[in-house]
């Protein structure tokens, strides 16, 4: 129920919703019962040709039926029956009309609750994966937090709205038709109403694997999600490999499962509601043995017409008993997916900022890297890594694959803090420096190329939203971009597709670097921006990030070492350390990692 009452209070101010709900509600209920205590004294008064003199007289406070038959027996000794029939007639198409009056806005209520609580819930789970370190999202299935955020989000208010729904109607519901059945007859009720907690216990036994059953069953689409999102992204090599039918055969494997354990969790769900149908039919047949031989022997005071409604009324009782045992057995999808949603949204990120933390609006020195180690996990990545970043130079990241040259750039923007070790910007430590700050100073253009599925000025202005055509096309301009945009079908307001698909790898590079040049950072981080391009494109490109790199501090991991020969400093890491510091110059002549970097290079070009 903890799990349950904290999904609830994304339905805040829940208030707004359900008193006019609970009104709207108490009212349909209200007219909904007073039909049936309509339809024995008519059936009674009307139909039977002479009327019982019991009519006269109210049996007890609670005989509702009663009261009713008295009254249109009054009318029918007052107007007749042909002008009574006309006024019950009447009474019970305004009763019909005003109870689905208020059936439809207790509806209407409810769904904007179930509504709300999707914005709320949705809105504070895709808040909570945003500030989510990144280094989140590399121990993660992507499908499963997809999944989560659609499916399961979908799942948990659907079930948390409809079962508060069940709760507070149906009981009340419930209360009033035993109201009427007691009015009735005390005996046939207190023997009828057994039924209730016996198909509670029953259905409690067939629903009580449900809950681990939704939860394999949540999990197993999110497998299906991200086989999905990976198939699609990689679907050039699957064609390329022939590998179609292995991915058909791998993805039909966990479809059947999820299938399997939907069908298992529907059968047990479906069985719930036959089962309490089942045994009210029973206790119909009984109130219809029981009641019927006290009719025809002539004990008590039942009358036909009111064994009618009896009957009737009970039939009705089954709904809402049916209403809350479908809800008992679906809540467990429901408390399965929050639990799942739950769990996503308690993720807390790793990196936050101090409660002091200060805002560096400007770059004025250096960044300096004191005796920094990082590892993932007990793999150790980067050992006592120090040097500077002065402002305004350009420092090149050379060395083996594997390195930690990626790392170290990870680190520069506090993607993550390093393990060990102090990283400081014009004297402050990270630490006491918010995240948002010192990202606002730097800007960065990947080696892969992401565009969203947008318009290339959209994409370009993505850093500056309230940037200016004019600004835009600059900034192309400057990125070499400005010609092959205007030749696109609609230039800058063309689409550029999924991950920008619709461009060759050149063209989005060069919508990435206008998109750092616009934000105009005075940090500039390029991670290998060249190393995926052919020779033409690598060279525009490049004259793009030489243009870029100008009068700005510049960080740069680089495929080709030509292309840092004319940086201020070149840092050689291996294996996570580093081995040599100097500019082109002083490392050739040391005849050590670079220089033999450089000439494998040129023996391979």
């Amino acid at each position: 129920m903890k799990t349950y009452f904290r999904l609830l209070s994304f339905a805040k101010p829940i208030e707004k919703f359900a008193i006019p709900y609970i009104i709207a509600t108490l009212f349909a209920i209200v007219f909904n019962t007073f039909l049936f205590t309509l339809l024995g004294p008519l059936l009674e008064t009307l139909f039977i040709k002479d009327a019982p003199t019991t009519l006269s007289k109210v049996s007890s406070s609670i005989d509702f039926m009663g009261r009713f038959s008295q009254y249109i027996q009054h009318a029918i000794d007052t107007y007749g029956k042909t002008e009574t029939l006309k006024l019950v007639c009447i009474v019970i198409v305004v009763t019909v009309v005003l109870a689905n009056l208020f059936r439809y806005l207790s509806q209407r209520f409810m769904e904007d609750l179930r509504v709300h609580t999707l914005l709320n819930l949705r809105r504070k789970v895709f808040n909570n994966i945003m500030n989510l370190h990144v280094g989140f999202f590399n121990n993660e299935r992507k499908g499963d937090i997809i999944s989560k955020v659609a499916s399961d989000v979908q799942v948990v208010q659907f079930t948390v709205t409809n079962t508060l729904q069940v709760v507070f109607k149906e009981p009340l519901q419930l209360l009033f038709y035993v109201g009427v059945l007691i009015s009735i007859s005390v005996k046939l009720t207190l023997f009828s109403l057994l039924v209730i907690p016996v198909s509670g216990f029953i259905i409690s036994k067939i629903v009580k694997r449900l809950k681990h059953q939704a939860k394999e069953s949540h999990e197993s689409f999110a497998k299906m999600i991200g086989f999905l999102d990976e198939s699609l992204s990689g679907i050039k090599i699957i064609k390329a490999f022939n590998a179609t039918p292995k991915i058909k055969e791998k993805f039909d494997q966990e479809n059947k499962f999820y299938s399997y354990l939907n069908r298992k969790m529907a059968r047990r769900q479906q069985l719930a509601s036959p089962v309490s149908q089942t045994l009210g039919v029973f206790v119909v047949v009984f109130i219809v043995l029981y009641g019927g031989t006290m009719i025809l022997t002539g004990q008590g005071d039942l009358t036909p017409a009111k064994f009618l409604v009896y009957i009737a009324t009970f039939s009705q009782v089954m709904q809402p008993v049916k209403a809350l045992t479908d809800s008992f057995s679906g809540i467990h999808s429901g408390i399965a997916a929050g639990e799942r949603v739950l769990e996503l949204m308690d993720t807390k990120p790793l990196l936050v900022n101090e409660p002091d933390a200060k805002i560096l609006d400007h770059f004025n020195s250096a960044i300096s890297l004191q005796n920094v180690s990082f590892s993932y996990g007990e793999k150790q990545i980067l050992n006592s890594i120090t040097f500077d970043i002065e402002k305004g130079k350009t420092v090149a990241l050379v060395g083996p694959s594997g390195g930690g040259k990626s790392t170290l750039m990870d680190l520069l923007p506090r993607f993550h803090d390093p393990k060990s070790g102090t990283i400081k910007i014009d004297g402050y430590d990270y630490r006491e420096l918010t995240v948002e700050s010192i990202r606002a100073q730097m800007g960065t253009v990947n080696q892969e190329s992401f565009l969203f599925n947008d318009t290339i000025f959209n994409n370009i202005a993505f850093a500056k939203p309230d940037a200016t055509m004019e600004q835009v096309m600059a900034a192309a301009k400057i990125a070499n971009a400005h010609d092959f945009i205007e030749q696109t079908e609609n230039g800058y307001q063309s689409f550029v597709g999924d991950r920008g698909n619709r461009l060759s790898g050149g063209q989005k590079q060069r919508v990435c670097i206008a998109r750092a040049v616009l934000a105009n950072p005075p940090i500039m981080l390029l991670d290998e921006a060249t190393s995926a391009l052919d020779t033409e494109s690598e060279k525009l490109v490049q004259d793009a990030l030489n243009n870029l790199m100008k009068n700005r501090t510049s960080i740069v991991i680089a495929h080709r070492l030509s292309t840092i020969q004319h940086a201020d400093k070149i840092v050689v890491i291996d294996k996570g350390s580093i081995v040599e510091t100097g500019n082109h110059s002083e490392l050739m002549a040391k005849s050590g990692l670079y220089k033999r970097l450089i000439d494998m290079q040129a023996f391979t070009d």
